[in-house]
């Protein structure tokens, strides 16, 4: 009977034991998820913090980016001037060269006849 009562006492011992594991590993347990609550909360507040910050960066990333298309549209309309006028200046001297080689011509008739303009092939009489 003293072997029963041995390992009755034994048996008894280790669910006690067992029991104190079970209780403090739930307590540990218990107070790691309240860190972690608490951690996760202060993540939440620092983040909430940060979120005027990156809103403001947002913001002014839209602004330059706004300012960029409009110096962009406006160098798109100063490069059209610019081939418009650049076309312009080409019409305008295509009508110079015209008007040029028209006067040039012009004079080259007026030298061909005109009795008293020396020319090249033409023989003047100098007593005259």
């Amino acid at each position: 009977m003293d072997a029963i009562v041995w390992i009755v006492i034994a048996v008894v011992v280790v669910v006690v034991v067992v029991a104190i594991a079970v209780a403090v590993g739930r307590r540990r347990g218990a107070h790691r998820a309240e860190a972690e609550r608490a951690k996760a909360q202060q993540i939440r507040e620092e983040a909430a913090a940060e979120q005027v910050e990156v809103k403001r960066r947002e913001a002014e990333a839209a602004r330059l980016d706004a300012q960029a298309r409009l110096a962009q549209a406006e160098a798109d309309a100063r490069a059209a001037d610019a081939a418009a006028l650049q076309n312009e200046a080409r019409a305008r001297g295509a009508e110079a060269t015209t008007a040029r080689s028209e006067l040039d011509d012009r004079l080259s008739h007026a030298d061909r006849i005109d009795p008293d303009t020396p020319t090249p092939g033409k023989h003047t009489d100098p007593r005259q």
